[in-house]
């Protein structure tokens, strides 16, 4: 068992440490932070979805007043290695996506750099592109393992042998979709003595740094990440991007003035990745008691020709139910488009789509009420790994939930409710999401005019990092928080992972609370001015002999208008097992975006592709519609009263992530209950209710 903390400041809803200052608006973001004389950067991308450059005139950019230089693939400085292929900017003529960085202006304002870049004039030599994902596509293949390690196969029993009383075979289909943090992707980077440093709106700026050296040919330490505040990122943050490479070359040609590049809302649909649309069969097999038998998978998702990135769609139904004979596999199709990447919850988000629909599906097929099913088939022991749960009380959210929701009494015939105009259903699915912890960062406690300075090179992306882990400090050194002072975001500090799959507070907690605990170890309760102590992120054998997850429950009411299909969402429920949970009032707002961006995922959002030009043609908030103050109406979020034992020191587990699995698939069980329509291709939009 892992050594728990004694919860004092843990567990109290501490306002946020930072929050008046992003009140008064002294919280600089990357872009807002003050630089003498800086340049401003502004890219040109390719209007091409494949092929060569054969003539960039960049003579009308140049000419404009203002205009510092033009940089594009003949005169770009060198980079180290093509490795890194989403980083190999401006070395190349060969396009390879549509909206791929080919040039560069940095002029004396924002302004004069849009409009050169406008000037930039390219002839291409055109090749055939492909950029629509098929299920039958010949060119798919297996990749090796499937984000960040798992997999890509799993095979248990006779899958294709199975023939259970009851069976659900299904397609679902879940489209293309884009980050929109409130804060667009931007960096300030500035070459001087031989070191860059970079202002950086990132979710690790160790992990930025650690990319981006190779590519630069540079050592790490001549490289400095600073991003004391995120405004967002979902994913898209998560490591360095093809801007951040484009900043870097123009610092090295700017002569020493800081460059300034913050990317548009439409040039991040093209550079900054996306969630990959997803083609989904899945097989469901019970017998007439509603037990599971059958259990298959199956996953076409896209990539890019550019680099790999296999999102792990099926990942989650391994965990979640188990059955004599399963498999899940991935297949992807690698295009002539930009490079997919995190999106909240990649893979479980969509992927639990699929699986708690069919479930839904199965449920009804079986005559068996939804809930009563899926706690029918709690597992034992965890399908995938055959471990013990370190906690896995998924069935007391689904009862709990039910309990709270009104469950009772619902009839469970579709178009069974109406209101006037409206048909009205209600929905539940499960979720789930794995416990990462990412190895390898330090912190370091210091004791001085008589507070404690606790450093780690961690990132607050708006999630509250910075209070909860003053909080965790706080705990594990005896003190109130009131004497600790935490300093993050900077690779000038201690290393830090990524914020990234729910795991930083579990990562950098753990790290805090090592290095508190050395500090007294060394120095006491009574510590000299000047004591310092550090500390690693430990290994915990735990971690080997339990398998670590949070669970949830999701109940949505909808209500469609019968003669226009429009589709309304009054009531969502979300109750939770997290663990023990840090700060209430951070984690209400984390699950309560989560749901929300779940319920933007059912109803509204999908980055459309032209096929004929290759590029997301609604690539911009006017057209790419997330769920806004208007279409969300009463959420309630709730978690069990517990902690993991087997987790961390905090007996915490993440809840960045889990709010969004399979909110959507309540929705659209919702919906069903509502129409008697089954939507199997997000988003659920009117057209698709019509005439059902």
């Amino acid at each position: 068992m892992t050594d728990l903390l004694r919860p004092r400041a843990i567990g109290a809803p501490l306002e946020r440490l930072d929050g008046p200052d992003k009140i008064n608006g002294t919280a600089r973001y990357a872009f807002e932070h003050p630089v003498p004389d800086p340049l401003y950067v502004h890219p040109v991308q390719a209007t091409i979805a494949r092929g060569r450059i054969e003539d960039i005139d960049v003579h009308a950019a140049e000419d404009l007043d203002g205009v510092a230089t033009v940089l594009t693939h003949e005169n770009a400085p060198r980079l180290a290695t093509d490795s890194d292929a989403e980083l190999w900017v401006l070395q190349s003529p060969e396009v390879a996506f549509r909206g791929q960085l080919i040039g560069a202006v940095l002029a004396e304002t924002p302004e004069i750099a849009r409009q050169a870049a406008d000037l930039v004039r390219v002839d291409y030599r055109r090749e055939p592109h492909h950029v629509v994902l098929r299920g039958d596509d010949d060119a798919l293949y297996a990749p090796e393992v499937v984000n960040p390690s798992f997999a890509a196969d799993t095979r248990d029993g006779d899958p294709d042998g199975a023939e259970p009383a009851v069976v659900v075979d299904a397609t679902y289909t879940t489209p293309m979709e884009h980050n929109n943090p409130m804060e667009p992707h931007a960096t300030i980077a500035t070459w001087r003595g031989g070191v860059l440093t970079m202002y950086d709106s990132t979710q690790g700026v160790h992990q930025m740094r650690s990319r981006l050296a190779p590519v630069l040919g540079l050592d790490p330490e001549r490289i400095r990440v600073l991003a004391p505040h995120v405004g967002g990122g979902f994913g898209s943050k998560g490591t360095a991007h093809a801007h951040n490479a484009l900043a870097a070359l123009a610092a090295r040609v700017a002569g020493g003035r800081p460059v300034k590049l913050a990317l548009t809302r439409q040039q991040m649909f093209a550079l900054v990745g996306y969630r990959t649309p997803t083609i989904q069969h899945v097989r469901l097999g019970a017998d007439r008691d509603g037990k599971l038998e059958l259990v298959t998978h199956d996953v076409v998702e896209q990539t890019s020709t550019v680099q790999e990135f296999a999102e792990q769609t099926a990942v989650g139904t391994r965990t979640v139910y188990a059955a004599p004979n399963r498999r899940t596999t991935h297949r992807l199709a690698a295009l002539d488009v930009p490079v997919p990447f995190w999106m909240r919850a990649p893979g479980e988000a969509p992927g639990m789509f699929a699986t708690e629909s069919a479930v839904d599906e199965l449920a009804e097929a079986c005559g068996i009420d939804p809930i009563d099913l899926r706690c029918r088939n709690e597992p034992a022991v965890d399908p995938a790994t055959g471990l013990p749960h370190s906690a896995r009380h998924l069935a007391e959210c689904l009862r709990e939930g039910a309990e709270r929701f009104g469950w009772a009494g619902r009839d469970p015939a579709p178009r069974s409710a109406r209101d006037g105009d409206w048909l009205v259903g209600t929905g539940v699915a499960s979720a789930t999401y794995p416990g990462y912890k990412m190895p390898g960062s330090t912190a370091t406690v210091r004791y001085r005019d008589g507070r404690y300075e606790v450093r780690i090179g961690a990132a607050d992306i708006g999630t509250g990092t910075r209070t909860a882990l003053t909080q965790i400090a706080a705990d594990a050194l005896d003190r109130p928080v009131s004497d600790v002072d935490l300093e993050l975001g900077d690779t000038a500090l201690p290393t830090a992972t990524v914020e990234g799959g729910s795991s930083g507070l579990t990562s950098w907690g753990t790290t805090v609370v090592e290095a508190a605990r050395r500090f007294r170890e060394k120095f006491g309760h009574d510590p000299a001015d000047g004591d310092e102590a550090d500390g690693a992120m430990p290994e915990e054998p735990d971690e080997q002999r339990y398998a670590i997850h949070s669970f949830g429950a999701h109940f949505a009411e909808v209500r469609v208008n019968a003669d226009t299909g429009e589709v309304r969402v009054p009531r969502l429920l979300g109750v939770f097992s997290v663990g023990r949970v840090v700060n209430p009032r951070l984690v209400r707002s984390q699950l309560l975006g989560g749901i929300t961006m779940g319920m933007s995922m059912a109803l509204f959002e999908h980055s459309v592709l032209d096929p004929q030009f290759g590029h997301v043609i609604n690539h911009d908030l006017a057209q790419y519609h997330v769920a806004a103050h208007a279409d969300v109406a009463d959420i309630e979020v709730s978690w069990l009263d517990e902690h993991d034992p087997h987790s961390n020191p905090m007996g915490s587990r993440g809840v960045g992530e889990i709010g969004i699995v399979g909110s959507p698939a309540a929705i659209a069980n919702a919906v069903h209950h509502a129409t008697g329509i089954r939507v199997r291709d997000l988003p659920i939009t009117p057209d698709k209710l019509l005439g059902g």
